[in-house]
């Protein structure tokens, strides 16, 4: 499926190119950054000073206990997020900034959605929930909790199916996401 994604990601990207709309192009910038204080509002105060919009900002600490990965998911040309990636090297706290974009990578998004329940209601919704691999973390007489992960497609797609029971409350995470390893075909 993720190997399905990555082709559809680089055919979009050509059409893109060839249709010249790629300057509206969603960006996966993922950033280390020394997990010092103030380090996460210099980068976030960065797109705030120049007027870039972040769609999604997600942080969090690393496999190495004084460095947090930092993805920020954004619009822009090239020339917008070539700008950003040099003024995001220039900060202090920064050790190394990656545009994910035209790499094959890994993406998640996390949601925990509270949906109206009742007793003919409930085996639908939790039959929902199987069907997106989710999973119902609390259980109320009037409402149910979910848990699902994916891609921000997959996310979109539960949320769209919930809807129509009545969503009561909804937190949702940012993208989350590594480049892969593997480069060829799977």
């Amino acid at each position: 499926m993720d190997n399905i994604v990555s082709h559809i990601q680089i055919s979009h990207r050509a059409r893109a190119q060839a249709n010249g709309e790629e300057h509206f192009q969603k960006h996966t910038i993922s950033i280390l950054m020394e997990n010092n204080f103030g380090a996460f509002n210099r980068i976030a105060g960065l797109f705030a000073a120049k007027g870039y919009n972040i769609e999604s900002i997600t942080v969090g600490p690393t496999e190495e206990k004084d460095v947090s990965r930092m993805t920020i998911v954004t619009r822009g040309d090239n020339q917008v997020i070539e700008r950003i990636i040099k003024q995001l090297h220039k900060l202090v706290d920064t050790i190394t900034v990656a545009d994910l974009t035209f790499d094959s990578f890994v993406e998640r998004d996390l949601i925990l959605v509270k949906v109206q329940s009742t007793p003919e209601t409930r085996s639908e919704i939790m039959q929902i929930a199987e069907i997106f691999r989710a999973k119902v973390v609390d259980i109320s007489p009037e409402t149910l909790t979910v848990e699902a992960t994916g891609s921000q497609l997959k996310v979109d797609a539960i949320i769209k199916m919930l809807r129509p029971f009545g969503i009561k409350e909804l937190a949702r995470t940012g993208r989350v996401a590594l480049k892969r390893e593997f480069q060829g075909e799977v």
